[in-house]
């Protein structure tokens, strides 16, 4: 089935028009011409404060594992619904396995990503980011001339609700790219409604106040290559929380490069091939009154091994309000009631630095 643009209402297109990133360097072009990089190219993607605190890799193994079908059955929900609140209230992070998806829209999703990268520069700059978009191929939160830049290239594409797509982004090359995409997007669709049930669960409050806080989603496809001149300088994405209500992260090929911050020190997340890996936006974060943390995160870069990921932000309404829930407000409320757009325009008007924006919607004082 080929996938059809759709002309869409107004909030649904001014989503990716929420903020732009200034025209850098490919870094895969970089890489393939090392030779020939100067001192001052360089310079620009050394991080200073990379070795700023401790990584733990023998903690590694402690992300929790969160079993869908345990979820899905009464014998077992009580149990995992607990595993899922301690998942979200200590780690932000949680593994997710026996999700549902089917292996051959895993495996489509991971070929087409793949086979896109691997096509020739002039290629993929068809797709490339225009300004006032966030969709395209190109970089991300590039927004000074002076700042620091992330070793990595980028794929960003607007894919739910359908009517906000803009299909001159979307890649005919592969030629199953469009479809493997349309077929991944609603999986991951199905399956964070079916998460954000349980995490209302965990809440104790009705399903159907969080129904609406997942309903857009961004597709993030990242490639990260090696860097065999400094790959303890250079980091493939800089520390930071996500914008969103729920992300959803597939590795595509099991290279490990993630790190979440925790007691002050770094964890790599080890991939699992069987698992997808979940995290709590800053959206929820308000929602739940600070019971839920979206934590820190960076992308470190391997000498030898390019790493490849497919990021899913889910996000509200663009034009709802985001704001604790009652039920979640045991002693004060820690978070202002924020606009979803004027929480979007914040985000993405900025470096990415750590948890920065959520200061905004948080209660003087707090």
């Amino acid at each position: 089935m080929e996938v059809e643009a759709a002309s869409g209402s107004a909030g649904e297109i001014r989503w990716s028009k929420l903020g732009t990133s200034l025209p850098v360097a490919n870094v895969q072009a970089l890489v393939a011409s090392a030779g020939e990089l100067t001192a001052d190219q360089i310079e620009r993607y050394v991080q200073p404060d990379i070795d700023a605190h401790a990584v733990l890799p023998e903690h590694s193994g402690e992300v929790p594992v969160i079993d869908l079908s345990n979820l899905l059955s009464p014998e077992s929900v009580e149990a995992e619904v607990a595993k899922l609140r301690f998942a979200c209230a200590e780690w932000g992070f949680f593994q997710v396995v026996n999700h549902g998806i089917p292996d051959e829209v895993i495996t489509g999703i991971k070929h087409d990503i793949q086979k896109f990268f691997q096509l020739p520069l002039e290629v993929k700059n068809a797709y490339a980011q225009r300004p006032g978009d966030l969709q395209g191929y190109g970089q991300a939160f590039v927004v000074s001339d002076d700042q620091k830049l992330d070793w990595s290239d980028l794929l960003a594409l607007f894919a739910q609700p359908t009517q906000g797509r803009d299909m001159s982004y979307w890649p005919s090359q592969p030629h199953t790219f469009r479809n493997s995409i349309e077929d991944y997007s609603m999986e991951l669709m199905k399956l964070a409604q079916t998460i954000n049930v349980f995490i209302a669960k965990t809440l104790d409050v009705a399903p159907e106040l969080l129904a609406d806080k997942h309903v857009a989603q961004f597709l993030r496809m990242s490639y990260y290559p090696p860097c065999t001149s400094m790959p303890k300088k250079v980091l493939g994405f800089s520390p930071h929380s996500d914008g969103s209500f729920m992300t959803i992260l597939l590795e595509i090929n099991s290279v490990q490069g993630l790190q979440i911050r925790r007691s002050g020190a770094w964890i790599p997340v080890k991939p699992r091939p069987d698992a997808l890996l979940v995290n709590v936006g800053d959206l929820l974060e308000i929602l739940s009154n600070g019971k839920y943390k979206s934590i820190e995160h960076r992308v470190t870069i391997n000498a030898h091994k390019e790493r490849l990921s497919i990021s899913a932000f889910h996000v509200p309404t663009y034009g709802g309000i985001i704001s604790p829930i009652l039920g979640t407000i045991e002693e004060k409320m820690l978070y202002k009631a924020v606009g979803v757009e004027e929480y979007a325009r914040l985000y993405f008007a900025n470096k990415l630095e750590g948890k920065k924006a959520l200061d905004y919607a948080k209660l003087s004082g707090i």
